[in-house]
């Protein structure tokens, strides 16, 4: 191998996100390496140049490379994005953890927290690589396909270091997507984490025929929940008020390509989980988090009365119009509390 490219980037998850920012990438003249964990999948991109799975409209760019060798993947890259489910995020740090340098930058797009223990992706990096590692993640109100089709798209990218975000922004930038960074690096992923939940109850609302007025106030009274729970962890306020924040519960909430929203929607139309999650075929990570953010609500004694109703019907077999009857008999208070 040769020396390593300061702009090369190995995107370690072949899934419609992850394959989107290695577009995004090689678009921006850095050479990319896609990493997808079956070779056969691997295979059918290098032959087709193409995911044909996930995004069968974008074509690969020359420097957009594909391999399941995760060396070859990491070897030369500078930074590592991981863009894999939540329960996958410490299996994968674990498995290139023997190869990586300590000057390269662990990067990720995954939204979520960690099963077992409802940690923060952060501290999971912290826990493999140590404190001192460079890292940041990737955040925001981004469908994959609109990325891919060179629409315009604005996120976030938070670090504990500002120059590090300024470094991973600077290599998403480009005339149709757009980067601002923050140091929030709490805020910008529990926002990222905890909308999921929150979409899936604005799906299940408008499932039930509930109308506009209802999402609305989902929307609203849900970001409220989200700021809660952020700032009890040491999140920024303005944080949520942003792109990671309100920016990706808007969009989460409100169209129909979001994975969540659309398992609402079934559910709400009378759908069991289980058939839900067949017919959307893909990982839906509000169902997950559904879990990790009750239990850290529990654990901060925070109050987040529509996440818990959401983990009602997912886990205890609720009925969704009893949930938004339970939501409406709460009693009246200042909207400020």
């Amino acid at each position: 191998m040769g020396a390593p490219n300061a702009t090369s980037t190995a995107v370690l998850g072949a899934g419609s996100w992850g394959t989107a920012l290695a577009l995004l990438l090689s678009r921006n003249a850095h050479p990319t390496v896609l990493w997808a964990h079956r070779p056969e999948h691997a295979a059918a991109m290098a032959h087709e140049r193409r995911n044909a799975r996930f995004l069968p409209d974008a074509e690969f760019p020359p420097l957009l490379k594909v391999t399941a060798n995760l060396g070859d993947a990491v070897g030369e890259a500078q930074n590592i994005l991981l863009v894999v489910p939540s329960k996958a995020f410490r299996e994968v740090l674990l498995a290139i953890a023997p190869l990586v340098r300590p000057d390269q930058r662990i990067v990720w797009g995954t939204k979520g927290l960690e099963h077992e223990t409802c940690a923060l992706l952060h501290t999971v990096v912290e826990d493999v690589f140590g404190a001192e590692r460079a890292m940041a993640v990737v955040s925001g109100p981004s469908f994959a396909s609109e990325v891919a089709a060179g629409l315009p798209t604005a996120v976030t990218v938070a670090s504990p270091d500002m120059a590090c975000a300024n470094e991973v922004a600077a290599l998403l930038h480009s005339d149709y997507f757009r980067a601002y960074t923050s140091t929030d690096i709490v805020g910008v992923q529990l926002g990222g984490a905890a909308k999921n939940v929150l979409a899936i109850a604005a799906g299940i609302s408008d499932g039930l025929g509930f109308g506009a007025n209802a999402r609305a106030a989902l929307i609203t009274r849900g970001l409220h929940e989200l700021m809660r729970l952020g700032m009890a962890l040491g999140g920024q306020a303005e944080t949520f008020m942003g792109l990671a924040g309100l920016g990706d519960l808007v969009l989460t909430c409100t169209d129909n390509q979001s994975r969540n929203r659309r398992a609402g929607l079934a559910l709400g139309g009378g759908a069991t989980l289980a058939q839900a999650l067949s017919d959307i075929g893909q990982v839906v990570e509000g169902v997950q988090a559904a879990q990790e953010v009750r239990a850290l609500a529990k654990r901060l004694e925070v109050d987040m009365p529509i996440s818990e109703q959401v983990w009602r019907v997912l886990y205890d077999g609720l009925d969704p119009h009893r949930a938004v009857r339970t939501l409406l008999a709460r009693e009246q208070k200042p909207e400020n509390i």
